[in-house]
This record gives structure tokens, sequence and C-alpha cells, in this order.
């Protein structure tokens, strides 16, 4: 009953996706496109979040340290290189879609689907046998040691299935259809959610219940999201027959997608080095910066969600060669975003203790998570600009530039400050200091690139 009701609003997804992205009103495509995109993300956050939840108030601290602390940012890098790279094959199916050429539409996406599922194997093997080696590096404690090894190694059967999904899902995005997405997601949750209490509550599985939970919700959404797409009535319909690489067009996928997916990267490797210095302070500390980001996803969430929006946007209209409505889409989506990031500062700035206890009644924990939220929280608002502007900017096919930028500011910058300026605090506000800073500077130097106009008449 379930199923068929999934597949029935997926049809109708398909068939009300429009046109509206290259036309009419601006805001209204723009919120009509992103709402869903947000839901459907906020739902993709719960199964880590689920998973923190369960593993917090019925195995321990220890396990909640295992689930969200290093291993979660470990996980980050490796899902973010490929996320990058698929944002490569988004932006091309979006401007061969909104320049009207369904034959390369179609080979773009069966080359993307294809090369996802080839990633993902790799991407399994890789990372399964660096995942000791990582742990050690990150100083990650002997207490949660072994139950973090158990998790990532179960984890990494579902990289494949997350792989083609998130492919898909692009897929789907790319030609706007940003509702079939949500509502997988919601299916996969519901499925993630009763499995996390049968295997964890019921059967006593620990943080390998909510691995294994997670694999097969990933792989409802695999089999969910190939369905939709071997049975659309559109440009994009897979066909078996027709999954083949199509060189030029990998190669293209690779050159758009390669620097976000570097990009991504690096963003991560310098975050582990962080929750390297993080680990220093021991398991309650760990604790409390699992715990923090899992509310600091939700706005992440929020925030990344509008940049796809407006990449897939941009993507479109640029392939349209309506480019005064990238710059358009510009404005209004940072008047958005702005709103909700201030709304989202205010928001968990008083409810924040409140919501720590679902995940931990440890008061030394949930204390030290205040702390950090109270001290990062304000700063949000300072990474509107970046992500606005860089899918503005992607989203015209510049993906080189936005890297530079990112890698100068995130790595170079991160780096400097956690081996010159927080080594003379001993206090992890002082490790965590370096965000505010970078996001700062990537946003100044965003606007710069914005301004000169560049990112655009190159492309022309």
């Amino acid at each position: 009953m379930k199923t068929a009701f999934i597949f029935k609003r997926l049809r109708r997804a398909e068939e009300s996706s429009n046109t509206s992205i290259t036309e009419g009103t601006i805001w209204k495509a723009l919120l009509v496109f992103f709402f869903p995109i947000l839901l459907g993300t906020l739902f993709q956050q719960l199964y880590n979040t689920v998973d923190a939840v369960i593993v917090g108030r019925f195995v321990g601290k220890e396990a909640l340290a295992a689930v969200g602390g290093g291993t979660a940012v470990y996980l980050n890098l490796i899902v973010g290189f490929f996320v990058g790279l698929t944002s490569g094959a988004s932006i091309i199916i979006s401007q061969f879609y909104g320049a009207d050429n369904p034959g390369e539409t179609s080979r773009t996406v069966h080359t993307a689907l294809l090369f996802s599922f080839l990633g993902g194997l790799v991407m399994t093997v890789a990372a399964f046998l660096a995942s000791p080696w990582v742990l050690r590096v990150t100083h990650t404690p002997d207490d949660i040691m072994e139950l973090s090894l158990t998790y990532l190694r179960i984890f990494f059967v579902s990289m494949v299935p997350m792989f083609v999904y998130n492919m898909g899902a692009s897929t789907l995005r790319a030609v706007g259809d940003s509702k079939s997405p949500l509502y997988i997601l919601i299916a996969a949750v519901i499925t993630n959610i009763a499995l996390d209490i049968l295997f964890v509550v019921v059967f006593g599985w620990g943080v390998a219940g909510v691995a294994w939970a997670t694999v097969a919700s990933q792989a409802e959404s695999m089999i969910v999201v190939l369905v939709i797409l071997a049975t659309s009535r559109s440009c994009i319909r897979l066909s078996l027959r027709q999954l083949v690489i199509t060189p030029h067009l990998l190669a293209k996928i690779l050159r758009m997608g390669l620097p976000t997916g570097i990009q991504s990267t690096f963003y991560c490797l310098s975050n582990i080095i962080i929750q390297a210095a993080i680990n220093a302070f021991g398991t309650t500390t760990i604790a409390a910066w699992a715990a923090f980001s899992k509310i600091d996803a939700v706005f992440w969430t929020v925030i990344s969600t509008m940049g796809v929006a407006v990449t897939t946007f941009s993507g479109q209209n640029y392939g349209a060669r309506k480019y005064d409505r990238l710059k358009q889409c510009m404005w209004q989506a940072m008047l958005m975003t702005f709103g909700i990031t201030i709304f989202c500062s205010v928001f968990f700035w008083f409810t924040g203790s409140y919501v720590y206890r679902l995940f931990t009644t440890d008061d030394d924990v949930i204390a030290g998570g205040v702390r950090i939220l109270r001290f990062l929280a304000p700063w949000w608002v300072t990474f509107v600009s970046i992500e606005v502007l860089s899918g503005i900017i992607r989203g015209a096919g510049d993906t080189f530039i936005p890297m530079i930028i990112t890698l100068f500011c995130v790595c170079v910058l991160r780096l400097v400050w956690l081996f010159t300026a927080a080594p003379h605090w001993n206090d992890v506000l002082a490790v965590l200091g370096c965000y505010p800073l970078t996001w700062t500077l990537t946003s100044v130097l965003f606007w710069i690139y914005w301004v000169s106009g560049r990112w655009l008449r190159k492309h022309h």
C-alpha cells in the first residue's frame, strides 16, 4: 500500500515538473523548487540524526562519539567528494535540458549513472581498507576505536546504493523535478527509523545495528530512483541498453565536477584535522561536538539546499541563454537565505540545551555542546554569500575559481590558524575559531569575483 502511494506521487511529481525555472517570476520558481529539496535534505539528515539519538539514548556516550565524531567527518570526506563529482553531471544535464537537447541529456544521464556505480565500488574498497589508519591519524580514543571501526566498515556497504541514488536524485532535480527525491527520502527515513529501533533496541546490535539500518535504507532509495528513471516519459529515461560511458561527456562531467569534488575533499580534510584537535580534549568534548554537529547540520542543510536550487536554476537559464535571470536569482536568493539564517541562529541559541537532550542525558556533554553552539551560531550569517554566489557561478559552468577560493581560505588559512594561533589557548573554542575567520574571508573573495563579472564573460 505504501509503495503504491509513493509511486503514484512520484509519477505526479514528474508530470508536474515544469519549465518555470527558465521563465516566470523568479522568486516563486525558486521557492517551488527549493522547498521539496529542503524537506528531502532534512529527511536525509535524519539518517544520521536518528542513529545518534538511538545510540546516545540506548547505548551510551561512547557509541554516540563513535557514530558522530571522527567517523562522521571521515564519511563526509568520502561522500562529499563523490557528491562534488555528481554536481558536474547535474550542471551539464541542466544546461543540456535548458538548451532543449534531449540526445545529449540522455547520454549524460546514462554516463553519470554507470560512473556512479563504478565509483561506488572503488570507494567501498578504498574506504574499507583506509579506515583503521584514518581513525589512528585522527587520534580516536581507545574506548571508542573498536566501535568506530565497526560502524564505518558496515556503513561502507552502502556506498554503491548511496552514490547511485544521489546521482539519480541529482538527475531528477537537474530537469526541475525536486518532489520525487523528497518522496523517496520520506520512505527511506521511515524504513531507517523502524530498523534502528528493531536492530538496536530490540536486537541489541549497538552501533552495528544503526549501520545496517542505514545500508538497508540506502538500498531502498537506490531501487526506487532507478525505477522512476526507467519508467520516465522524458529524455532522462533509463535504458539498460544505453547504459554506457560516453567518453567526451565523462570528460565534461569530470571537468565540471572534479574541482567541486576536490574542494569538498579538502574541506573535509581540514575538518578531520580540526576533529583531531578536538579529540585531544577527551570523549566528553567529542560527544558534545558530535551532538552539536547534528544541530549544526540543520542549518547547513537549509543553506546548502539553497545552493543546490540556485545551481540548477543557474544551469538551466545559462543553457537557455537567459543571463539576466541569473543575476536576479542571486539577489532574491540572497535575501531569502539571510532571513532563514538569522531565524536559525536565534532559534538554536535559545533552544539548543533542550535539543541536546534528544541525544544525551549527560550534563557535561550538554553544557559543552551549548557553549560550542553559542560561539558558532552567530557567525552562520557570514556563510550565506558563499553558498548563493558559488551556486550561481557553478551553474554557469565556472567550477575552477570557486575551488581555488575555497581551498585557499578553508584549507590554507584554517591550517595556519590551527598550528599558530590555536595552540596559545588550551580551549576547544580556540580550535573552532578558525570557522568564523575562514567563512568571513571566503565570503569577501566570492563577492570580489562576482562583481568582476569574469565568471559569466568567460563562459559566454
